[in-house]
């Protein structure tokens, strides 16, 4: 699988990070087949052989940020896990649905990228992708679903796969809502305060209560 070569981890972090925020903005502005490997190594002052030595190709180096995406996720939601371990099922994914937009707060061009991943334009390995970022999400819900089932505090009869699925949708389609207007379908969460995102959540979260909540 293409990715980030030697040469490149051989380099400081600095000039790995230029190098990265460099191709973020690329690929964000730009999407996978405009954006244009002559027009990063302008904006960094490099060579153009020096790109293909680090990365291979272009592939390589959208394979490298992919990989960096999801490890940016991965940090944030094993903090959540990890700080609301001892919370009860609807506080847990209150939590996870408000990192989610702090996500997206932090990283608006790394989101900026998905987005355009899943709306706007095919490219090689972008089903694989795809995929992959949706089993994430459904293997990071599905074990706080069956937690919460084992505490007796969501119904034992809900299939943890089946309403992981539903949350996924949930999380997915809010957080667009938050990033793009017209998304929004009229529900306001674009352009939202963080208060006015945090009662959006609770009144989210005690709709999933009529259908998740248990009867005990």
């Amino acid at each position: 699988m293409p990715g980030a070569k030697k040469t490149f981890l051989r380099l400081d972090q600095k000039k790995q990070q230029k190098i990265l925020a460099a191709a973020i903005d690329e690929f964000a502005t730009w999407g996978f087949h405009r954006a244009s490997i002559n027009r990063l190594v302008q904006a960094l002052g490099i060579a153009k052989g020096s790109i293909f030595q680090y990365f291979g190709n272009k592939e390589g180096l959208f394979s490298y940020i992919f990989d960096y995406a999801i490890d940016r996720v991965k940090v944030s939601l094993k903090r959540v896990r990890r700080d609301t371990e001892n919370l009860d099922f609807y506080s847990r994914i209150r939590a996870s649905l408000l990192e989610g937009i702090s996500f997206i707060d932090r990283h608006p061009k790394l989101y900026r990228i998905y987005l355009k991943m899943v709306f706007q334009e095919d490219f090689p390995a972008r089903e694989r992708y795809l995929k992959k970022i949706r089993l994430f999400s459904v293997d990071y819900l599905k074990p706080l679903i069956e937690t919460g089932i084992n505490r007796g505090e969501i119904r034992s009869d809900l299939d943890p796969n089946i309403a992981a699925f539903m949350l996924d949708a949930i999380f997915d389609r809010f957080m667009q809502a938050y990033a793009v207007p017209f998304f929004d379908s009229g529900s306001n969460i674009h352009g939202a305060k963080h208060e006015e995102i945090r009662t959006m959540i609770d009144q989210i979260i005690e709709i999933l209560k009529l259908g998740f909540g248990s009867e005990e």
